[in-house]
């Protein structure tokens, strides 16, 4: 008898153990229920609700599981049957000039010759004779007629003003520009495009002549103008659900500025940085490199979970816009037309030798950074595979987690060699969306195949990552390159372009994958697939409620979606005022 009371006795004790521990257990922040919750963790578990404790995910699981997490002080969110997904990742963009972009007035959203022409002609009437018109990432394969303006048009428009059509890897001026700047049939210079019967300058001018317009210098901001403008300009990626960014050109005063911006609580987006190395090809050595990365306070990974340090990086080409990016084959006889160019034989440009890139990659390998390029032709990834695979036998990369930025020509060996490597593909649809058209017409029907090809890419095991490379412009949707994720991840799964051409539907790619682009796998590129990316416990509450279902609308509407509340850490960082609170 003694012996059960004493049973009895320590069982009671137990269940009060018990008892008192789970009443004792912190009650949550918020409480997500009565939604459908897209975790996009390793079996794309949908769960009902979701609580959150100090800015991190506490449990997913039934609205009535959740429900016992609630204390007094919880704040709980019926979402009414809407979709939750984990916060949003753009893996490539450049929000410090997209932030100052339009301060002073909208950059207009051009289409067409005549668009173009009527703007010029506006800002003609309102400026000073003299006085420069300028039209920042310009690029005449997006006007519907896939030309560039021609010197005597844009002279009949602005007879009096120099005006220069800057497409970042080369542009267009007029005769008032050619006169200003001092260039003539005399002006020897490679990236002078000249008539061939007449020797006068056509007006066209690739990148590395940039330097000799006589631009007036810019106006000068303050480190606050562009601190606020930078604050507004992440609010403005908040409204589509983006709580992570990776800044694509950085250096030691963009970290440091990010990071005071995040010690004053300034962030609504974490960020990450790559940064740009500091030397130029002919100049490179090794011993140099080392030298040069020893210097730095930081590497790859370093940085907490609201800015931390992504890859070194380097510009090894051009663009496929302005006819500069390096192909595995010449540009062809429509480049002519479009680009001025030349050379039969004429493959774009490299801005490092193969001796140069070597040096580079083999010293960030050794002291442990990650490793990226910007590199838009099927050349320049060639040649980066290349000495990837040589460094690669000197000390694996794998775990590095090296990258190509953009690519956007991928051949089935060079898919087969990422794979091999663990070579991730930093892509960004917005230029399939808006230039695969223009891509067909100069390069043709057989080369345009290897163009963007995400399922090729999946099937083959490369993780691909989403981006927008987001420059120029507020509007999401108008942007010279568009930062809307909802619109990248509908051209991914449907393969349409802006101008409504199908293109290749064999490589679109499934809703799951496209929003894994923009998530989990853009949380891997920058060691961070255990922080953020999924909806899982122990995680950065980062989310998004949606104004439509991604996984099951109709697929014309993916494009349209928005975030009516975006959190970071649990905090709302915007809301459209559309989700109801309890």
């Amino acid at each position: 008898m003694k012996r059960k009371f004493e049973l009895s006795v320590i069982f009671l004790s137990i269940l009060v153990f018990i008892q008192s521990a789970c009443n004792s257990k912190k009650p949550v922040d918020l409480i997500l229920f009565n939604g459908k919750i897209v975790t996009a963790d390793q079996n794309f578990t949908i769960a009902e609700a979701v609580a959150v404790l100090d800015g991190k995910i506490q449990a997913i699981g039934t609205n009535k599981k959740i429900r016992r997490y609630a204390g007094s002080g919880t704040r709980i969110i019926d979402l009414k049957g809407k979709t939750v997904i984990p916060g949003l990742i753009d893996s490539h963009l450049h929000p410090e000039s997209a932030a100052v972009s339009e301060l002073d007035e909208e950059i207009p959203d051009l289409h067409s010759i005549d668009q173009l022409l009527n703007w010029i002609k506006g800002q003609a009437m309102k400026k000073e004779k003299g006085e420069w018109i300028i039209l920042p990432k310009f690029f005449s394969t997006r006007m519907k007629e896939l030309r560039q303006a021609t010197l005597a048009e844009l002279d009949s428009v602005a007879p009096y003003h120099p005006v220069f059509l800057n497409g970042s890897y080369g542009g267009m001026i007029n005769s008032a520009a050619l006169k200003v700047s001092g260039i003539t049939k005399k002006t020897v210079n490679s990236g002078i495009l000249h008539d061939e019967q007449t020797g006068n300058p056509t007006g066209f001018l690739s990148g590395s002549a940039f330097n000799m317009l006589k631009i007036p210098s810019e106006k000068q901001l303050t480190a606050q103008n562009r601190r606020d403008a930078l604050q507004a300009m992440l609010k403005r990626y908040n409204r589509y659900g983006i709580t992570s960014l990776t800044s694509g050109s950085g250096d030691s005063e963009a970290i440091a500025m990010y990071q005071d911006m995040s010690k004053k609580n300034e962030l609504t987006t974490r960020i990450s940085i790559n940064i740009i190395l500091p030397m130029r090809s002919g100049s490179i050595t090794a011993e140099k490199v080392r030298e040069k990365l020893k210097t730095f306070k930081y590497v790859t990974g370093d940085g907490d979970e609201w800015v931390r340090i992504g890859p070194l990086k380097v510009i090894l080409d051009g663009g496929i816009l302005t006819g500069t990016a390096y192909l595995q084959e010449p540009w062809g006889d429509n480049a002519r037309d479009i680009f001025g160019i030349e050379d039969p034989n004429y493959r774009g440009v490299l801005n490092y030798t193969r001796e140069d890139l070597l040096a580079v990659v083999t010293s960030a390998n050794d002291l442990n950074w990650s490793f990226t390029a910007h590199s838009t032709g099927g050349g320049g990834v060639e040649l980066l595979l290349d000495v990837y695979e040589e460094v690669n036998r000197l000390k694996p990369i794998k775990e590095r987690r090296f990258s190509i930025i953009h690519g956007n020509f991928y051949s089935k060996e060079a898919i087969k060699r990422m794979s091999e490597l663990g070579v991730y593909a930093n892509m960004q649809p917005a230029w399939f969306y808006k230039d695969a058209d223009a891509m067909e017409y100069i390069l043709g029907e057989k080369r345009i195949q290897t163009f963007h090809p995400y399922r090729s890419l999946i099937d083959a095991g490369v993780i691909v990552n989403g981006g927008s490379d987001h420059m120029v412009k507020w509007d999401a949707n108008a942007s010279i390159n568009p930062y809307n994720p909802f619109l990248a991840m509908w051209t991914v799964i449907t393969r349409t372009t802006d101008r409504g051409t199908l293109f290749m539907s064999t490589e679109a790619i499934t809703r799951e994958e496209a929003l894994k682009m923009y998530t989990i796998n853009n949380a891997w590129a920058s060691f961070e697939e255990t922080l953020k990316g999924s909806i899982e416990p122990g995680k950065l509450a980062d989310m998004a409620i949606l104004s439509g279902d991604l996984l099951t609308c109709p697929v014309d509407q993916i494009k349209n979606i928005e975030s009516e509340l975006t959190l970071l850490g649990g905090k709302i960082v915007y809301s459209s005022g559309k989700v109801i609170n309890n």
